[in-house]
């Protein structure tokens, strides 16, 4: 299947790449509009301010299958204001959006820059993924296809517009863009010089199950842990892992939220009930599922020590209150995954998913949308590099996901440090913020390593009040 996928990217390719020959030099940018590309339609081409640049923005609906229609956005640098880089960016959640502010960043950066809807259109707010009850193209587009489309299209208008091709390219992507980040390596592995993996969403299908155990988990009798319990759990973490705004070492912390057990004369704000405890020791325990003694899907949990922090475990886990779970978003993103991606049933209800059962339920979407595959040969082998960054206190997608998928790696290749680099961050949430410091700018860090051959050690995260904390790579915790 992926080599099919790739002879078919292939032959799109050499005709985008004919397209742009045909081209002059340096095509005017308002002049792109007449440019006739595979499937594909250039509906708006003009100048619009970059920063201290001007930029050719380029508007583009490509549709390769019958239901597709993916949505596009390139913005090219004038004239030497380019840097000769090109930049695809991710998406997060379900898509739906392009982000133009970030590309008009980027493109006052000097980049060619451009990013995908993923193939549909969805509104900002709670995740939304009623686009794909009964449109599998979509799916394909949202899991696979728009990025290659974007990445193939994005180049040939490069070159005809600036009458070159980039010299470098780059993706740079966190959660579901992490996710997108990895499919890029994994699919398309001659794609990109340099990735950005930031928090990836890669098991996507597995993540989606873990969510759904753990709101089955909080929905149980007198188990919903509210804020004082968050606050209770995050307090006794700190203290037994050291005692600081945030856990150092997470590897070294064994938090056993028992100690908070409701005894006789504790009071009631500050401890867990049995049912309490029992879906904690869930969220940090996370899901092994078992046949015949032998764990068939497995899916890290949570590490503690944020669990009561702003944009955390009540915004993504717990929901506001214990009637109004349904608006955690973990919630919402497991339901739209069980409702559009794996029914095609919009009434569909977490709640009654046989978990014994999930994995093989998801395998027909998990094909198309989980970048799972740990086989990064024709990635190193292209000369590629990829950085993979992930916050310890990660609330929406567990770190400790990305360590199986970096040791799943080295299981099959041998040390992959040669081309991949993994870090963890303590004190970090889900692509940024948290109490630790978590500033680290990963694109210069890949630039340097592609360009230059300087492969990243030791970095240093800043953060608010001139805070740091230097990071190594997960290599040198073995």
């Amino acid at each position: 299947m992926r080599q099919a996928i790739q002879i078919c990217a292939a032959l799109v390719a050499l005709a985008l790449i004919a397209i742009a020959a045909r081209a002059s030099a340096a095509t005017p940018c308002a002049e792109l509009v007449k440019l006739q590309l595979p499937h594909a339609t250039v509906t708006s081409a003009g100048l619009t301010p970059a920063g201290s640049v001007s930029a050719c923005k380029i508007d583009v609906v490509s549709r390769p299958s019958a239901d597709s229609a993916i949505g596009i956005e390139v913005w090219i640098p004038e004239g030497a204001a380019w840097n000769g880089r090109y930049l695809q960016l991710g998406n997060g959640g379900f898509a739906g959006r392009i982000a133009s502010d970030r590309l008009g960043q980027r493109a006052a950066q000097g980049y060619a820059v451009a990013m995908t809807d993923d193939g549909h259109q969805s509104a900002p707010g709670f995740p939304d993924a009623t686009w794909a009850i009964g449109h599998p193209e979509k799916v394909t587009d949202f899991g696979w296809r728009a990025l290659k489309q974007t990445t193939e299209i994005a180049k040939a208008l490069i070159r005809a517009q600036a009458g070159a091709s980039p010299k470098y390219s780059y993706f740079n992507g966190c959660s579901d863009g992490g996710r997108e980040a990895l499919m890029e390596a994994q699919r398309f592995p001659r794609d990109f010089d340099g990735i950005v993996a930031g928090a990836p969403a890669n098991d996507l299908s597995g993540l989606l199950t873990l969510g759904a155990y753990f709101e089955q988990s909080l929905a149980a009798p007198g188990a919903w842990l509210g804020p004082e319990q968050l606050k209770a759990l995050e307090a006794a973490a700190l203290a037994d892992c050291g005692g600081g705004a945030y856990i150092a070492d997470p590897l070294s912390c064994r938090f056993d939220p028992g100690e908070l057990a409701c005894l006789p004369g504790r009071s009631a704000a500050s401890c867990l009930t049995p049912a309490q405890l029992d879906a904690a020791r869930a969220l940090y325990r996370g899901l092994v599922i078992s046949e015949g003694g032998q764990a068939r899907f497995s899916y890290p949990g949570y590490v503690p020590g944020a669990e009561a922090e702003p944009r955390s475990w009540a915004t993504w886990i717990t929901g506001p209150a214990a009637d109004q779970q349904n608006r955690s978003l973990i919630y919402g993103f497991s339901s739209g995954f069980w409702r559009g991606f794996v029914n095609g049933d919009a009434g569909y209800d977490i709640m009654r998913l046989d978990l014994q059962a999930a994995p093989l339920e998801a395998a027909r979407a998990a094909a198309v949308v989980d970048s799972t595959d740990p086989d990064l040969g024709a990635f190193r082998d292209h000369g590629g590099k990829l950085i993979q960054f992930h916050g310890w206190n990660d609330p929406a997608i567990p770190a400790r996901g990305s360590i199986a998928y970096y040791e799943e790696v080295k299981d099959v290749m041998g040390d992959p440090s040669a081309f991949y680099r993994l870090y963890l961050i303590p004190g970090m949430l889900h692509c940024g913020g948290g109490s630790g410091p978590s500033t680290v700018d990963w694109q210069g860090l890949l630039q340097a390593w592609v360009e230059q051959g300087q492969a990243p050690g030791a970095v240093v995260a800043g953060g608010q009040g001139g805070a740091t904390q230097t990071l190594s790579p997960y290599v040198a915790f073995r």
